[in-house]
């Protein structure tokens, strides 16, 4: 009977989850089969032959390798700096005790309401104000701008759970502020951080609004501007399109699985933290 309830239990389970893995499992099968079996033949099976080479072809006939690598520096840095900024930050407001501190981090949430397709024009002439237009500061700056105000508040929330005991018996140890924050607060929020990492980096990596606007020179494009493209010019070869798609997805899935973990933990890192 046990074994029945649990069963019926986790059925609506396997069902989430056979819902959300078929999508990555139609597009590496996608991938894999030509133009025919995609649309007539075998549009929802696995291929009956398996073409390898369309991963070939995509990599060596499309500029994806530059592609690719543009995406992984603006979408890396752009991601550091907003992970370093937002811990300063968020421990400056949260566990500091300074005048406006309240108004500072009022208006740096303001910032998450604050409309894209508002700041786009500005942002555009500020970019070739300062010479930046087809460079990776022009989408790195930006990117950086707009992930900070969320990546602030989840620091600031897991900040203001740290007990008051602690910080003061690293004080009472000879501990300055920067020891503080290295050594005390860092180590604390790490699921915090992990999840931030992961958020950041799909947006940066996914980002094409912003990129469409700022980018124009080919060789500075990244992958989703490069997508565009491949479908244009490559309308026919679907089956290349698909392994493109599968090779964009590989950086987003690898962050995740390196840092699944720390979200995890990021789940109960509140009640542990006051325990």
């Amino acid at each position: 009977m046990q074994r029945i309830k649990a069963i019926l239990l986790q059925f609506p389970l396997w069902i989430y989850f056979l819902i959300s893995v078929y999508p990555l499992f139609w597009m590496i099968s996608y991938s894999l089969k030509n133009n025919n079996e995609i649309f007539v033949t075998n549009p929802f099976g696995l291929p009956t032959h398996f073409r390898f080479e369309n991963y070939v072809n995509a990599w060596t006939q499309f500029s994806l390798p530059q592609y690719f690598m543009n995406s992984v520096i603006v979408a890396t840095v752009s991601t550091l700096f907003i992970v370093i900024f937002s811990l300063m930050f968020s421990f400056a407001i949260a566990r500091l005790r300074w005048k406006l501190r309240e108004s500072v981090r009022i208006y740096m949430i303001i910032g998450m309401f604050m409309p894209l397709q508002v700041i786009m024009i500005p942002l555009a002439i500020l970019v070739k104000d300062f010479h930046l237009a087809n460079t990776y500061g022009a989408l790195i700056i930006p990117y950086i701008a707009i992930g900070l105000p969320f990546s602030s508040l989840i620091f600031y929330g897991f900040m203001r759970e740290i007990p008051l005991e602690i910080e003061e018996a690293a004080c009472m140890d000879g501990a300055n502020v920067y020891r503080l924050f290295l050594r005390i607060v860092i180590p604390v929020v790490t699921p915090a951080i992990a999840t931030v990492i992961i958020f950041q980096f799909l947006n940066n990596w996914n980002e094409f609004m912003l990129a469409n606007i700022l980018i124009s020179d080919d060789s500075m494009k990244t992958l989703p501007l490069g997508l565009l493209f491949f479908q244009g010019q490559y309308s026919t070869d679907w089956g290349g399109m698909g392994a493109v798609m599968t090779i964009a997805s590989l950086p987003m899935v690898i962050v995740y699985l390196f840092f699944s973990e720390q979200v995890e933990r990021a789940m109960t890192v509140g009640s542990a933290v006051k325990g």
